[in-house]
């Protein structure tokens, strides 16, 4: 990508900061927007509030829009501010990059607006998830997540306006949000088992949205779903379903040794499986972390994350309300 004038929102966040840091490496002039002061943030204020984002994008030709609400805030935040945020505050962003003439906006979207559509019926197979998949938001966040997308697609529709919309697997390192999972599995043991179905690594998320970032002007409107790729293939569902561990020793003979040693537990079903080969094949992204590369750091007694997911570490999310 050429050099360029980038708005990136949310740029405080974990997404953000990575977005930053890499975009200034490369040269680029970053404009980041956050409600929070950090080393990352330009400006400081909403992305509802539109008087601020017409003047952050002042000369801007590229806009990528991480900032939200995530599913940790529905405990601490209303259903109104989830829409104020997630829904308006998009609206606002988008009609702005129109009368700005932005070249290209990339949205950071989420697999979790698939929701019901990823827990199968017992006994049912696992869930093969692709861009076709109908999303069942679970809740407001999935809600407002899926109406941000519609509001992509129309305004692409409407104006013509450059959008590539990006549903993220699992990257942030926090605790899972399951008790359950918690109580039995370390979270470096979690991490590496998602793996194989539903994680990617933040460095491979930013590289995603760079190519989005370059290449909307071409693609003009696209969703995909951005997650390290899974080695499993539609065949094995069943397989999954019934002895994930079966299937998985089969595939990494060196699996269970690796895991002994750590006194580590794979995962006795897998009840989904993210397929990123859309974003592969069409926006021409090469993921560089899977479960291979985790195991192959770990019998190598190296950390199993990338050089970037260690520079950004743990942020944790906003957890007082926005105004």
């Amino acid at each position: 990508m050429d050099k360029a004038r980038v708005l990136v929102t949310g740029c405080a966040g974990h997404l953000g900061e990575a977005l930053v840091r890499v975009l200034r490496e490369e040269g680029h002039e970053v404009v980041g927007l956050d409600i929070l002061d950090s080393p990352f943030t330009s400006v400081v204020g909403s992305i509802s509030d539109r008087a601020i984002v017409r003047t952050c994008l002042t000369g801007v030709t590229g806009v990528i829009h991480a900032a939200t609400l995530h599913q940790p805030h529905i405990g601490s935040h209303s259903q109104s501010a989830f829409v104020d945020t997630n829904i308006s505050g998009t609206l606002i962003l988008l009609e702005e990059a129109v009368a700005a003439n932005v070249s290209a906006f990339v949205f950071t979207s989420t697999t979790s607006m698939f929701g019901r559509a990823l827990a199968p019926p017992l006994g049912a197979p696992a869930a093969w998830i692709t861009e076709d998949v109908t999303p069942i938001p679970r809740n407001i966040y999935g809600v407002t997540k899926t109406a941000a997308e519609d509001l992509c697609e129309l305004t692409h529709r409407d104006h013509r306006l450059p959008v590539v919309v990006l549903r993220l697997a699992r990257f942030f390192p926090e605790p899972d949000d399951d008790e359950n999972v918690r109580a039995t599995y370390g979270d470096t043991n979690v991490t590496a088992n998602e793996f194989l179905y539903r994680r990617v690594d933040i460095d491979d998320v930013v590289s995603a949205h760079q190519l989005a970032l370059a290449r909307a002007p071409t693609i003009k409107f696209a969703k995909y779903i951005v997650s390290g790729t899974t080695p499993f293939e539609r065949h094995d569902t069943a397989l999954l379903a019934e002895d994930a561990r079966h299937l998985v020793s089969r595939l990494y003979p060196d699996q269970e040794e690796v895991y002994a040693r750590l006194g580590w537990t794979m995962l006795p079903t897998i009840d989904r499986v993210y397929v990123n080969a859309k974003a592969r094949t069409e926006l021409g992204w090469t993921p560089h972390h899977d479960f291979r590369t985790v195991l192959d750091r770990l019998k190598a007694n190296q950390d199993p994350r990338s050089d970037l997911a260690r520079t950004v570490g743990s942020k944790g999310y906003h957890h007082s309300p926005r105004g």
